[in-house]
């Protein structure tokens, strides 16, 4: 008999930090919603109940709606797929099962560095009886989440804090979906960031020079992994805040809103794409298939190469489709050439993303709603059954519920167009 795989809980406490996020999200989209200095007439936001101010300005306004967005990005390391994905193969993780039983630091140790391997987490502390086992990753993290481990006969073990944050990655994902600048502070001392703050305190949102350059900030608090606290500045030069000012709130928050619904599109070909365009460029299984057009050889190396992180891969060579494997339903292509021995000797197109991906991450972190066409062709909904027909721009409701719409022309795989409506609920929360 195979033995049993030990399983991991995640703690009260990641729940219980979920529920304070919630909180602070709520109040920070309200606050998003007060008013736009571009303009002195009621925007329908107003009509709707939210209060607005006279000194309220349009650069508030869209820091206000960034912050919520930042903070939805820091909520996918408390409690998400990210971490219950996280959880679940550390929980499914037999060496480090056994390694804990067996009250082994190096074997303990080991496990963790292969999970962190898998790239699903970036720190991994593991505690029996009070005594450390391993504790591995990042030198600095962001957002710990914790759980018990469970042994062959489901009895607890041990206990583990984890984190799907580095710092860097954390700030990386909200530099590139928010267009802004992230510092990491705790007290008047900066962890991390890419612009200096002042050494002295800083109240939680205003705005500070540096170097030449006028900036709007807002803030808000975060945990530090294993433990601790800091606080998270997002700046912006405040300039840059011109394109997406309207002359309502509700028109601010909109083009806010449509700006990160075309980042998060644009993301799926740019960093994290790239590394698989190079992963794909120098599997050996892949080139060797490729220089001998070799269908079936192609096809078992593109397999092996689904799954860690990208959708689809389409490869080419000699006029020839070699493979083409994964889902129906795929967006972003990016193109590339494969080379062997300084020659090309075939292209590939490769995708990261598929068009449930893209909806679910709208969703998480920004609120959104969307629905994708390939012609007049339905192929993703989150809103719900029956939308009817959806506006390309402009107001839209369904089911009492209103919406601002916005199209993101975007590209289907291989090639060909997609039409994205990306549906803002009016009011914003």
């Amino acid at each position: 008999m195979s033995p049993m795989v030990g399983h991991a809980s995640i703690s009260s406490i990641a729940i219980r930090a979920v529920l304070a996020l919630a909180t602070i999200f709520a109040l920070a989209t309200v606050v998003a919603l007060s008013g736009c200095g571009t303009s002195t007439r009621s925007s329908s936001l107003a009509r709707e109940g939210a209060s607005t101010s006279a000194s309220a300005t349009c650069p508030t306004t869209v820091l206000h709606v960034l912050r919520a967005v930042a903070m939805r990005v820091y909520h996918e390391g408390v409690l998400s797929e990210r971490t219950a994905a996280a959880a679940h193969l550390i929980g499914g993780s037999l060496p480090l099962r056994r390694a804990v039983e067996r009250n082994d630091p190096g074997g303990a140790r080991a496990a963790g560095l292969a999970l962190l391997a898998t790239g699903h987490m970036t720190n991994l502390k593991v505690v029996r009886a009070g005594k450390v086992l391993a504790n591995v990753g990042s030198p600095t993290a962001l957002a710990p989440f914790g759980g018990t481990l469970l042994g062959a006969g489901h009895a607890p073990i041990a206990t583990f804090m984890a984190s799907v944050w580095s710092e860097e990655g954390f700030m990386l994902e909200t530099d590139g979906i928010t267009q802004g600048s992230v510092s990491l502070r705790t007290g008047t001392r900066g962890i991390a960031g890419s612009i200096g703050l002042p050494a002295a305190g800083l109240p939680a949102e205003g705005t500070l020079s540096r170097g030449g350059v006028d900036y709007q900030y807002v803030s808000f608090p975060v945990t530090l992994f294993p433990s601790g606290s800091s606080q998270v500045y997002l700046l912006r030069p405040i300039p840059s805040l011109a394109s997406l000012c309207g002359h309502t709130s509700e028109e601010t928050v909109v083009n806010t809103l449509s700006r990160i619904a075309s980042l998060i599109y644009a993301g799926e070909a740019g960093r994290r794409a790239l590394v698989e365009v190079a992963r794909t460029q120098h599997d050996r299984a892949l080139l060797s298939a490729v220089a001998r057009r070799d269908p079936a050889a192609t096809r078992a190396a593109v397999r092996a190469l689904l799954n860690q992180h990208i959708v689809r891969l389409r490869v080419s060579a000699g006029g020839k489709l070699l493979a083409d494997v994964g889902g129906p339903f795929v967006l972003a292509p990016v193109d590339a050439t494969l080379r062997l021995g300084g020659r090309t000797i075939g292209s590939f197109v490769l995708s990261i993303q598929d068009d449930e991906g893209y909806k679910r991450l709208a969703g998480r972190l920004a609120g959104l709603d969307v629905l994708m066409y390939m012609g007049s062709r339905l192929v993703k909904n989150s809103l719900g059954p029956n939308p009817g027909r959806v506006p390309a721009s402009g107001l839209y409701t369904y089911r009492g519920r209103k919406f601002r719409v916005v199209t993101i022309h975007a590209t289907a795989f291989p090639s060909g167009p997609l039409s994205i409506r990306v549906l803002i609920p009016i009011p914003y929360s």
